[in-house]
């Protein structure tokens, strides 16, 4: 790993009881989602996720690696007791138009024995952190309601395991966090494909041919960290029908080959692009982080059910001193006034777009009225990326 990647924060199981607000969904608008953006839980997961990727550059899979830790060993057992359940709750035979009813019962189950499961996973002295840590889990794997899958689930997995690290359960050291990549994330991908497949679960939010990948992002990201610093294989690789599994990028093409008929150039014009256009796969790596940044990270609908507080920490707007009047502050095409030190009234308008070559470019224009109505300023904004 390199020098200058920093060490990521430790929370001490003795401040954990000093934590008040626990995890739950709080990004409701575009303004809760910018406040998010600016706290340390983004900036901890930012971090955590790069850890991870130069965690695992120029190491490959199948991992056979014999590992000692036993926090790596047991998130696999738990992982291990998941994919048993699928067996045991079957999909129910009647025709159901979009997902098989019987993901709400294997979800049931998650909810009835979370609190069980976590406390095999855990020693004694880590049950204190169960509360701050189980939402994550919950939403790990699907909404149990809409019964779909998409990279927002994915996210909550990641940041289950963020959360977990931030208490040293796992510890931030290169040989574990490649393992929380090449073994425990690898065991999670392969879990929730088997509950999409097994209960036809619906891509959540998916941008059709226009988004990177229906359900998934993070693999991308991992497998091209993964072949960063090679020469022997180029990023046009991938054009190929048949790709060997050594790599998550690798993996998670053969995933889509697997799930989508037709010219891969049709089903997946994203990564085609990616496959023609991005000469190496350090460019590719990079690229796809702001990617993730913009299309997961940056966009309401992706992030709104996961949950946030307690070790990721969310700033309450309300502290700001400003309040919703018809939409919400800082929500694009809405009004909003706030309440101190001036009852000054606002109207936004944006359009955010992504460009592979440019990244992501967002416009903004703010007009702000006192309450005589009269305009006292307006602007445009615009972000083409690094």
């Amino acid at each position: 790993m390199s020098d200058s990647t920093p060490n990521l924060r430790e929370i001490s199981l003795l401040q954990v009881p000093k934590i008040e607000m626990l995890p739950k969904p709080r990004i409701k608008t575009d303004h809760d989602l910018e406040v998010w953006r600016k706290t340390r839980s983004y900036q901890d997961y930012s971090l955590f996720l790069r850890r991870l990727n130069e965690a695992v550059v120029g190491h490959y899979l199948p991992w056979n690696e014999t590992t000692t830790s036993q926090s790596i060993l047991r998130t696999i057992t738990l992982l291990d007791e998941l994919d048993t359940w699928i067996d045991e709750i079957p999909p129910q035979e009647s025709p159901q138009r979009f997902g098989n009813l019987a993901f709400r019962t294997w979800g049931s189950r998650l909810e009835e024995r979370a609190d069980d499961l976590l406390h095999t996973l855990f020693s004694p002295d880590f049950s204190i952190v169960i509360p701050f840590v189980k939402p994550y889990l919950l939403t790990s794997f699907g909404s149990f309601t809409r019964m779909d899958y998409g990279t927002g689930h994915e996210t909550s997995f990641a940041l289950f395991l963020l959360s977990l690290t931030l208490v040293r359960f796992f510890h931030p050291i290169e040989s574990e966090e490649r393992e929380l990549v090449l073994r425990v994330f690898v065991r999670y991908l392969h879990l929730c494909w088997k509950l999409q497949d097994t209960y036809r679960l619906e891509p959540a939010g998916s941008h059709g041919v226009w988004g990177l990948d229906d359900s998934s992002f993070l693999g991308y990201i991992f497998g091209s960290a993964q072949l960063r610093e090679q020469t022997e294989i180029p990023v046009s690789a991938v054009l190929q029908e048949s790709l060997p599994a050594t790599n998550l990028y690798f993996l998670s093409i053969n995933r889509i080959r697997q799930v989508k008929i037709g010219p891969f150039h049709e089903h997946s014009s994203q990564l085609h692009s990616i496959a023609m256009g991005v000469p190496n796969w350090k460019k590719v790596n990079s690229g796809l982080f702001k990617m993730y940044e913009a299309e997961v990270l940056g966009k309401r609908v992706v992030v709104q059910h996961i949950p946030l507080g307690g070790f990721a920490s969310f700033f309450n707007p309300s502290s700001l001193g400003i309040q919703t009047d018809a939409g919400s502050v800082g929500k694009c095409g809405s009004m909003g006034r706030r309440i101190n030190p001036s009852s000054t009234v606002y109207v936004r308008t944006c359009l955010s777009v992504w460009s592979w070559n440019s990244g992501p470019i967002t416009l903004t224009l703010d007009v702000i009225f006192p309450p005589t109505l009269t305009v006292v300023s307006a602007g445009w904004w615009a972000w083409p990326g690094p």
